[in-house]
Order: C-alpha cells, then structure tokens, then sequence
C-alpha cells in the first residue's frame, strides 16, 4: 500500500472510532449510561409534570445506579425544551419529557423549528391522567346530559376557563364543543392555577381540570364533576362517566411519556424502554402515580409513537376548529 494511501487508511479508522466513542456501548465496551443523564421539562419547577420529571429521575438513578437529573426549561409553550432536545447529540443524554403541549403545539404554532413527530424518537408513554370536566355549583346541570342541554339553551352564556390559548385545558373544551355543537365563551387566564381559582371564585362556569388538580375541591362540594375526558373511566373516581360514553369520539387525556434525539440509538432506547417498562410494575411507583392522578402505562416505542401520531391528530382537529394560533 503507497503511503498517500496507507494514510488515508489510517485517518478512516481513527474517524470511525470517534464516531462510535460518541454512543456508548459501541466502543470500548462502554455501557449506557457512564455519565450523568438530563431530563428536560418545558415548565417551571413545582407543576405536576415537574414532579413527575424528578420522581422518574430519582427512579431511574436508583434502578440504574446512574444519575438522572431534571433541567427546567420553560418557555414558549413547552417548545424551548423540546427544541434543545431536538438539536441534542443523540447519544441519550439528554432526554424529553413529553407532554399534551407537544402534540397540540404541532398545529398551534405553525412556525415551529422542528417537527415533533419526525424529530423526537419515542421511547416509552409513563402515563395518563384525565382531566375533569368541573362546573360551579351554581350551574343548574347535575349531569353531562344536562349541561350540554342547558349550554344549548344558553348558547355564548356559559364562560369557559383555561389555562391559557392552546394549553390542554383550552383544547380540551374546543374539542367538546366541535363534537357537541354547543356555543360556549373561552376565558384564557395565566396558568393552571388562576383558571382553577376562577372557576371555584364564580367567575367563570366551566373549566377541564387535571382531575388531581380538582379533586379535593369536588369532594369538598366546592366544585361538581359532571364527567373525565378519558375513554374510560377514572379509578380516582369511578362514579364519573367518561365523556366519551355520551360524546362518540371524546377523549382528550394528558398523556407525559419520555422521548429522545431523533436518530438516538435503538439499543439506547430499548434500554431505557425497558428500564422505565420495569419501573412502572413496582407497586410503589404505582401507588405514587395513583397519588398523583395519573395512570402508569408502559408499552414498547414503537406503540408510544404511534399514539404519538394519532393524538397529534386528534388534538389538531380540536385547535384548527378554535381558529387559535401562536406565531
């Protein structure tokens, strides 16, 4: 071999190495993960997505014996995370906690930088918590059936609160009214926590809580429940129908899962695939999720990424109805 090309040899080599020193498992017997792991969250620390981000690092540290952290990047509806993620190495160090914001973002932001379903790899879906359908007592309908005949009664009359244009609690009630054909007045406010604070102060009538949100409130009789926004009922409160009982189609559940880089190596996301699967039998993990309002449920990547695709879709019905749009 001539020295020109005894050189170009060797500088093909040492290129193919450092290329696999960047994933680890592929080089030196190096195993995943040999160095601290991020999870990023798209909102500030204290909400229940962020408590969930840290309860799932702390599992993972402590059944990998690896450490995984939360990093909090709020802004810009969950987006500023997801794009740091997005433009990540994808090497699984760093680490998506997936929301309902990221699958009603798609259509709400129509100049996003990236695109979700192409540019996240799913790993695994964590859980489901369903929202509440929850009025003012002073509203006259005891049940679903009632509200929706005294909304078409009143139309325009009944306020609706939110957490904000396009925030879940927002689409959540488009989507109920697209499926029903009832006029009902959006009042966006700041946040989850105002929204809530409205409904029960009589200032507006309805609202689509996380149902750990207004679970103590309905119990107190500050609120009444008329309904839970998942397919099936609630096992926090089983007397509650599903919307979707009455409302063919309904379901608008938060899903939280966790996603990575696209292009993250499949060992890498079957690692974590099944690390978070195992984590999720554990009846102590379990009965912290119920405490939280939310349902483990597991499953492979490839499942994730498909229901990943079709609420995409269910939820872009809901926001193209509304008109809402953020630039």
């Amino acid at each position: 071999m001539s020295k020109p090309a005894a050189r170009r040899s060797f500088l093909q080599s040492a290129a193919a190495l450092a290329a696999l020193s960047i994933v680890p498992g592929l080089a030196k017997g190096q195993s995943y993960p040999s160095q601290p792991v991020r999870i990023l969250v798209g909102y500030a620390p204290g909400g229940s997505t962020d408590i969930l981000a840290r309860h799932t690092a702390q599992w993972l540290t402590e059944r990998i014996g690896q450490q995984f952290v939360v990093e909090n990047r709020a802004g810009a509806g969950s987006n500023i995370a997801t794009e740091a993620v997005v433009n990540a190495p994808p090497n699984g160090y760093m680490l998506l906690l997936v929301t309902p914001a990221n699958l009603i973002n798609a259509t709400l932001y129509p100049n996003l930088k990236f695109n979700f379903a192409r540019d996240i790899a799913p790993v695994v879906l964590m859980t489901r918590e369903p929202n509440a359908m929850v009025v003012h007592p002073s509203v006259p309908a005891k049940t679903l059936p009632e509200f929706i005949a005294y909304v078409r009664a009143n139309p325009g009359k009944v306020s609706m609160a939110s957490g904000g244009n396009g925030a879940s609690s927002h689409i959540s009630g488009e989507m109920f009214k697209m499926l029903t054909g009832v006029d009902m007045l959006h009042v966006p406010y700041r946040g989850a926590g105002p929204a809530l604070a409205a409904v029960l102060g009589g200032q507006a009538q309805l609202y689509f809580s996380p149902l750990s949100a207004a679970i103590g409130n309905v119990r107190q009789g500050q609120l009444r429940a008329l309904a839970v926004t998942t397919e099936a009922r609630s096992a926090l409160m089983p007397e509650l129908p599903a919307i979707g009982e009455l409302v063919s189609g309904y379901e608008a559940s938060q899903l939280y899962g966790v996603g990575a880089p696209r292009n993250t190596p499949p060992e890498i996301v079957e690692r974590l695939n099944k690390e978070i699967n195992a984590i999720l039998t554990d009846a102590a993990v379990r009965a912290r999720l119920a405490d939280l309002g939310m349902t483990p449920v597991g499953g492979t990547a490839a499942q994730f990424g498909k229901i990943i695709a079709d609420e995409t879709e269910r939820w872009g019905k809901a926001v193209r109805f509304s008109g809402a749009k953020i630039d």
